[in-house]
């Protein structure tokens, strides 16, 4: 069986930002969601800020140490080596699923509708994503959402083999190993399709279509993945102009989009702004932005 409690992995790297709006709206959804008997909030570093101090109260913390392989791991490519936090998640999440079982969910989800509690007489359960380029095989199964029973078979194979797999990239250890040994071990897990977990994708398009625009969802998406680390910085424009900064309580409250019609239910009644405030900030944001582009192609051609 796969217990009814949810588990987060925060904080590999150290904080120096307040704990952010988007992170507050994931815990929410989850525990209004999902109604689990625990969430567990697995950290290095401790969140601070006034969205952390509002969510702590309602979660179980429990301070975790980095893997040793990957916190002394050589990049080849130091550029690479800023996503050292990611990598140290993908092997912490699994440790834990392994050794006592439940959810485990990226901070950057959205929980839209409670998953079937049929799902929990399971043994192991991953969703199918796009594939990245680099899948040669065909297929991806996303490590942002794993469900797994204590001492899962399908667990351990994947747990054994990830540091033999792990090369510094995104994507070998986390979501290409998993698709193949799902090929050769069809029977320990099951397989649920994109539209559960992943309905919007990595690309551009999927990108716009949570933050830019209202996209209809399947009935079956049972929550969504932000893929933050495509969109968080002010100066990365190659996925999308939205950013972390644009996602306030404002944005949320009354954008027009996917991701604020379905979060909005989960900001508290204190923290909205008005409806003036927002259109100010979208306002500026408009203004900013060709901007931003022009200067980015200007980097782009060494100008």
């Amino acid at each position: 069986m796969i217990p009814n409690r949810f588990h987060f992995v925060f904080g590999l790297k150290e904080q120096t930002e307040p704990f952010h709006l988007m992170y507050y709206l994931c815990l929410v959804s989850c525990i209004e969601v999902n109604r689990p008997d625990a969430v567990f909030f697995h950290y290095y570093h401790e969140p601070y800020g006034d969205w952390w101090e509002r969510i702590k109260p309602r979660l179980q913390l429990r301070r975790i140490e980095p893997d040793s392989f990957v916190a002394g791991y050589r990049y080849a490519d130091k550029r690479l080596a800023g996503f050292r936090y990611a990598h140290l998640a993908d092997f912490a999440r699994l440790g834990i699923l392994h050794e006592e079982g439940g959810i485990y969910a990226d901070i950057d989800t959205l929980f839209l509708r409670p998953f079937p509690k049929e799902w929990l007489a399971r043994d192991f359960i991953l969703g199918r994503e796009r594939p990245p380029p680099e899948a040669k095989d065909g297929g991806s199964l996303c490590n942002a959402w794993i469900a797994s029973a204590p001492g899962a078979e399908f667990c351990r194979i994947w747990l054994d083999a990830m540091a033999g797999e792990f090369d510094g990239s995104w994507s070998n250890h986390s979501t290409l190993l998993p698709y193949r040994l799902s090929r050769r071990h069809p029977e320990l897990l099951s397989i649920e399709p994109a539209t559960s977990f992943y309905a919007l994708d990595w690309t551009p398009d999927g990108v716009n279509a949570l933050f830019l625009h209202d996209t209809p969802l399947p009935e079956q998406a049972y929550s969504l993945h932000l893929w933050n680390h495509l969109w968080w910085s002010r100066e990365r424009l190659d996925f999308s102009h939205f950013h972390a900064g644009r996602l306030t309580p404002e944005y949320v409250a009354y954008a027009a989009t996917t991701y604020a019609r379905h979060a909005r239910r989960f900001l508290p009644d204190d923290a909205v702004g008005s409806r003036l405030a927002y259109w100010g900030q979208a306002l500026a944001s408009v203004w900013r932005y060709p901007l931003r582009s022009l200067k980015a192609r200007r980097r782009g051609r060494g100008d």
